[in-house]
């Protein structure tokens, strides 16, 4: 049987979702049995989608959605993929100012117009940035949420290893 491949796509400008989705690489890769490749946003495209399994999309929250280079991969790949990949099992990871709800639903509605499967609530990381200074500023994200982006990782990876998803 062939080895499944989870992707990660993710963009992150002060580095917050950047460490979330290389935690979540690092859960999914502790698995073992599933090739994981993280690829930022800009360098992802239909092709990455189609030869993946399952996915991971990580985004900063900016302006209450998803970052423009997370928007420009799903521009770039939605019709190379599209009725292609239905039924395959997707996450989200978000690393907010604020609430990053708004983020978390526009991924959830291109994912649905993809026709994959949600497998997890999208997992958000607030930072509460709010000011100019603060929302620029290079992210530490906290040990805690870092171990739940990699429990994610690992979870997807399991699931596509078994045949859950």
């Amino acid at each position: 049987m062939p080895r499944k491949t989870l992707l990660i796509v993710y963009h992150s400008l002060t580095d917050g979702t950047r460490q979330m989705a290389q935690a979540a690489k690092d859960g999914a890769a502790a698995e073992g049995s599933v090739d994981v490749r993280l690829l930022h946003a800009r360098e992802a495209g239909a092709g990455d989608v189609l030869a993946a399994d399952g996915y991971l999309f990580a985004t900063p929250e900016n302006l209450a959605a998803i970052s423009g280079q997370l928007k420009d991969f799903f521009d770039r790949s939605y019709y190379g993929a599209l009725e292609r990949i239905n039924g395959r099992p997707y996450a989200s990871l978000v690393c907010a100012g604020s609430d990053g709800q708004n983020a978390a639903r526009q991924i959830a509605r291109i994912a649905t117009g993809w026709r994959l499967k949600p497998v997890a609530e999208p997992l958000i990381v607030c930072t509460h940035a709010q000011t100019p200074e603060a929302i620029l500023a290079t992210k530490q994200i906290a040990a805690t949420d870092l171990a739940q982006c990699r429990a994610l990782g690992e979870a997807m990876a399991a699931g596509l290893a078994m045949g859950v998803f």
